[in-house]
């Protein structure tokens, strides 16, 4: 049927004001639309009692799954529930800062179209934050197009309900990251064109250091499962192919020997983004012995 679904996955927050600007929004445009919201098993009493009231406003309905699934196959779950032709996948920690945000998605004949995001809310001592502030110069709509499978994310896009059926998330990404990018490898390998445009949602909600540390990690993890499959699609596994033995090497001990301190650092008020970068890399070469729990004290979420 056409119109526009607007699907909104979320794990313990509360996405009300999301939703309401959204449907402000939606009630001005030409075609039917839904907005729909699926808790991914959230346990947080506090953001799963805001959210209730999603089921309050029209055209809204708030889907509430039981067990944490993860990213991938919560997405596919809302495309399944989706009555519309077009899918608008919004992370709920983005908001809309554009009066004409959906118009511009409806003015689009692409299968799949990604809006990007910025990144607003200034907290200079917050390593999300800098990390992505940072890096917001490289996520225009005009850089995204000349990488366009690399540099798809799932914080933001449009996709045909058709498409999306025929090409779900790899339910196999169980965990914190990659799934977006797993996802804009499939599109390439079918042969399907991403349109990238200047069409952003504002970032600007972060987690603590510590938070965020957790979630780089987790990514990493799944990125080192998945590494033979992504060779091709991570900057980072890129990076560390081009890197020289010797140096990969050095890398590899300096974390064994500062990878306490370092991510100490990173969580403090002073985060280093350079430092950020050599953790990132020594973790990632480390992962084996990091199982075992031979150098940190924590092991990964099978």
């Amino acid at each position: 049927m056409e119109g526009l679904s607007i699907l909104i996955p979320t794990y313990n927050y509360g996405c009300t004001a999301l939703v309401r600007q959204l449907l402000e929004q939606a009630s001005r445009i030409s075609v039917p639309f839904e907005i729909i919201v699926a808790e991914d098993g959230s346990d947080d009493e506090t953001s799963v009692r805001q959210n209730q009231t999603i089921n309050s406003l029209e055209h809204c309905r708030l889907l509430h799954r039981e067990q944490n699934t993860g990213r991938a196959s919560i997405r596919n779950f809302l495309a399944s529930q989706a009555a519309y032709s077009r899918l608008l996948f919004i992370d709920s920690d983005m908001m809309v800062r554009r009066g004409d945000f959906l118009d511009k998605y409806l003015h689009t004949n692409a299968p799949v179209v990604d809006g990007g995001i910025e990144v607003n809310g200034a907290l200079p001592g917050n390593l999300r934050y800098n990390y992505e502030k940072a890096a917001e110069h490289q996520h225009t709509a005009e850089k995204r197009l000349q990488q366009p499978y690399l540099d798809f994310h799932t914080a933001n896009f449009m996709i045909s309900r058709e498409l999306m059926l025929r090409h779900p998330f790899d339910v196999r990404y169980r965990y914190y990251g990659y799934e977006d990018v797993a996802f804009g490898k499939s599109l390439k390998e079918g042969g399907i064109g991403i349109l990238h445009i200047d069409n952003p949602l504002s970032f600007e909600v972060f987690e603590t250091n510590d938070q965020f540390l957790q979630k780089t990690e987790e990514g990493l993890r799944t990125l080192y499962q998945f590494r033979a499959e992504l060779a091709d699609y991570s900057r980072l596994l890129q990076h560390v192919e081009s890197l020289p033995h010797p140096l990969l090497s050095l890398l590899r001990m300096l974390y064994r020997c500062f990878g306490k301190s370092i991510r100490s650092q990173l969580a403090g008020t002073h985060p280093s983004l350079f430092l950020f970068k050599i953790y990132k890399l020594g973790y990632y070469l480390n992962y084996k012995h990091i199982v075992y729990g031979k150098f940190i004290t924590f092991v990964p979420k099978n």
